[in-house]
């Protein structure tokens, strides 16, 4: 046994490890940091579970390819990580009553530690600590920085609106004073219901403006007597 671990530490066993369970838990870091559903622990097991997958792929194929006289493909195992990391991806995409798609970049999060482990187990160190340095530029500096000196379009967040007004209401009109209050609205849907209209859309503002803020701004609307709001972001 103590031979084995020596043999592991001679090859950095040890070492890629460690490096794969670093670069896991600084990625999954960010998402933990946010709420998400697959964060710290699930990035840090997917990568330290590539790392050692592509090390016993690697390894054994070089151990083993005498014994079968044939090359072995040292890229199978590493292969098959990547589509077994779909499936887990899969499950936190989600799909909303609104049409809203939610939970890709915690996917991608979670194949890119697959990614980084498969690296660290090659032994591209240099690459890998660059690869987690642009993911983590990607996800949570480089948003900051374009909302603050980017396009109008990137600055602005979706929140989903529900009007409720009087039949006799003029929905033109309404939809008219809500861009005069500096509002973009798209994706308008209209219900007629028993006693009144109801009003779906999402309502397009300033990152800086809170919620509670949209929700008073379509309060003040005329004829509007009830009104919902969900942030999307």
């Amino acid at each position: 046994m103590l031979e084995l671990f020596q043999q592991a530490i001679q090859n950095n066993v040890l070492l890629k490890l460690s490096l794969a369970a670093l670069a896991g838990f600084i990625i999954g870091l960010e998402r933990e940091l946010k709420g998400k559903p697959l964060g710290l622990k699930t990035c840090l097991i997917v990568s330290v579970i590539a790392c050692l997958l592509t090390i016993v792929s690697y390894e054994s194929a070089f151990l083993f390819s005498k014994e079968y006289s044939r090359p072995m493909d040292p890229g199978r195992i590493p292969s098959y990580i990547i589509s077994g990391i779909g499936f887990l991806g899969a499950g936190v995409i989600l799909r909303r009553n609104n049409d809203v798609i939610s939970g890709l970049t915690t996917a991608s999060i979670v194949l890119a530690s697959a990614g980084i482990g498969i690296t660290i187990g090659v032994g591209f160190y240099a690459e890998a600590t660059l690869g987690v340095l642009f993911i983590i530029l990607g996800v949570k500096i480089l948003p900051d920085i374009i909302s603050w000196i980017g396009p109008k379009r990137l600055k602005e967040i979706e929140i989903k609106v529900k009007l409720y007004t009087e039949r006799d209401a003029n929905l033109t009109d309404l939809i008219k004073e809500i861009k005069r209050k500096g509002f973009g609205v798209k994706r308008v849907k209209v219900k007629e219901e028993s006693n009144d209209i109801v009003i779906s859309c999402i309502v397009m503002t300033n990152r800086k403006m809170y919620t509670t803020d949209v929700f008073y701004a379509m309060k003040s609307l005329q004829d509007v007597y009830q009104v919902e709001v969900e942030n999307m972001g």
